[in-house]
């Protein structure tokens, strides 16, 4: 049977832990893909930890590894992606602007796609200087890289979990998922989801982060795209059972 572990980073997010079970009954309850919930603590100073802990201890559906020190997004979301055992893995923020039930306008087309993520464009319930950023962000983004998508950084995805621990991954990757994906030989499907007010905790994201780090991100994510290696076998004498990656 297929199975889903979804990533859940958290950094400083005592007040949403909580919320967190009522927030993923629906979904437990509705989808087809048995998902659990891995909590990747990514070095919190408050006492995010200890509610984790509470909270895997009440609920099997809930899980957690807590990384050393802060080390980032981009390191929690892969430090779940390798840890994880499930077919698919997924990533939904902890401040659940992003709500666990859209994950079933996702599940429908995982069978033709390897990555499915939500597009916020029309409903984004953020900050003038947020949704500036990140449109400015997402324009040049899209300009560099031709990826076609609207909402890279869309918190709510799922793709195959084999795929996801092949990506390179480096600070700041979170938000070319779906450009890396394209970049090797994936295909990516975007879906309308809702997005609601942070109602916990403090947004982790200032200027330098939401906009000139990204951009910088950009050359580097285009660079690789012109250096990629790519070959296919025209013929071999190993086993028929051997595999050759390519």
């Amino acid at each position: 049977m297929e199975s889903l572990c979804i990533i859940v980073p958290i950094f400083n997010e005592e007040e949403a832990i909580p919320e967190f079970p009522q927030a993923f009954s629906s979904y437990f309850q509705s989808s087809a893909l048995n998902p659990t919930v891995l909590l990747v603590n990514d070095g919190s100073k408050d006492s995010s930890l200890q509610r984790i802990k509470e909270l895997c201890a009440s609920n099997d559906r809930f899980q957690y590894i807590s990384l050393e020190k802060n080390s980032g997004l981009s390191a929690a979301i892969k430090a779940g992606f390798d840890v994880a055992t499930s077919s698919y893995v997924g990533y939904i923020d902890a401040d659940l602007q992003t709500v666990p039930n859209d994950f079933l306008k996702l599940e429908p087309f995982l069978n033709e796609f390897d990555l499915v993520l939500g597009d916020r464009s029309a409903s984004r319930k953020d900050s003038f200087v947020k949704n500036l950023s990140s449109r400015i962000a997402n324009n040049f983004r899209d300009f560099m890289l031709n990826d076609g998508v609207n909402d890279s950084g869309c918190p709510l995805k799922i793709l195959k979990r084999d795929l996801a621990v092949s990506l390179p991954f480096f600070k700041g990757m979170h938000r070319f998922i779906p450009a890396l994906v394209l970049i090797y030989g994936g295909k990516v499907k975007q879906v309308p989801v809702s997005h609601f007010p942070r109602m916990t905790g403090k947004s982790k994201f200032n200027l330098w982060n939401r906009l000139l780090s990204p951009l910088q991100d950009t050359f580097a994510v285009w660079w690789m795209s012109k250096r990629k290696i790519s070959y296919k076998v025209a013929e071999s004498n190993l086993p028929t059972d051997a595999k050759v990656k390519q």
